[in-house]
């Protein structure tokens, strides 16, 4: 694990509404990169559609590595940093890649309930989603600079 520190981690865990919306901007990205993907398989593929297992599997860990790099080096993605989100450890560290990958499957799960895993956030005393209690992490607030 990483010893560096991001300059503080006393800011406020994010919201809901803000973390909703930096996924809506993420959703454009990851799309741009799944088409990306399936034109490289097309064109594999002497320009025929394609599915099956390979290609799911390509794209899944595709979305995965996409998520997980700008995670664990930045601790964000390009729609946090356009909310001014980021993920850290319950420490300040940047995430490690074991935690991006229970947040990654946990988000998964949180959003295949119904988004039960997201809509805890307002219960949750701490305003944390299941997928950052189960990878101990936090999404938070950055202040305009």
């Amino acid at each position: 694990m990483s010893n560096r520190r991001f300059k503080s981690h006393n800011h406020p865990n994010a919201t809901l509404i803000k973390r909703l919306l930096a996924m809506v901007y993420d959703s454009l990205l990851i799309m741009a990169v799944w088409m990306l993907v399936g034109y490289i398989f097309i064109a594999f593929n002497d320009g025929q559609a394609v599915s099956g297992p390979l290609f799911n599997s390509t794209v899944f860990l595709v979305t995965f590595l996409f998520f997980a790099l700008f995670w664990t080096r930045s601790g964000q993605t390009l729609g946090m940093l356009a909310w001014r989100l980021r993920i850290e450890s319950d420490q300040g560290l940047p995430i490690n890649a074991k935690q991006a990958l229970l947040r990654f499957m946990g988000a998964i799960f949180s959003a295949l309930v119904l988004g039960i895993g997201y809509w805890w956030i307002l219960l949750d005393s701490d305003h944390l989603a299941w997928h950052d209690r189960w990878s101990n992490s936090r999404v938070v607030q950055l202040p305009k600079t």
